[in-house]
Parts: C-alpha cells; sequence; structure tokens
C-alpha cells in the first residue's frame, strides 16, 4: 500500500528529498508519489513539514 499526498501539499519538495527510491515528483499543482514505485517506507510521512502525506487506505 503506498501513502498519498493530501492537498495539504505546499509543494516544498521536502519528502522528495527523504524518498530513497525516487517515487515522488512534482505534479501540475503538487508533488506525487508514484504507487508502483513506492516502498510504503514512511520517510516522505515522516519529512513532511506540513502532515500532508498518509498511508493510502
Amino acid at each position: 500500500m503506498a501513502h498519498k499526498i493530501s492537498e495539504e501539499c505546499i509543494s516544498c519538495g521536502a519528502c522528495a528529498e527523504t524518498c530513497p527510491v525516487n517515487a515522488i515528483s512534482q505534479g501540475d499543482t503538487q508533488y506525487q508519489i508514484d504507487p508502483d514505485v513506492c516502498i510504503d517506507c514512511g520517510a516522505c510521512e515522516d519529512g513532511c513539514p506540513v502532515g500532508a502525506i498518509k498511508p493510502e487506505e
């Protein structure tokens, strides 16, 4: 189960810097996580300063 970035994202890029498999990239309006690459490690969730990343349900 991958993580998901919510609309609370401020596009700071902190999550992309913490991802060990480069699953996060800048989208049209905010960063996005590629679920096929995400290894569900949670590093991005810990690195997000606004709490915009949560595990997908």
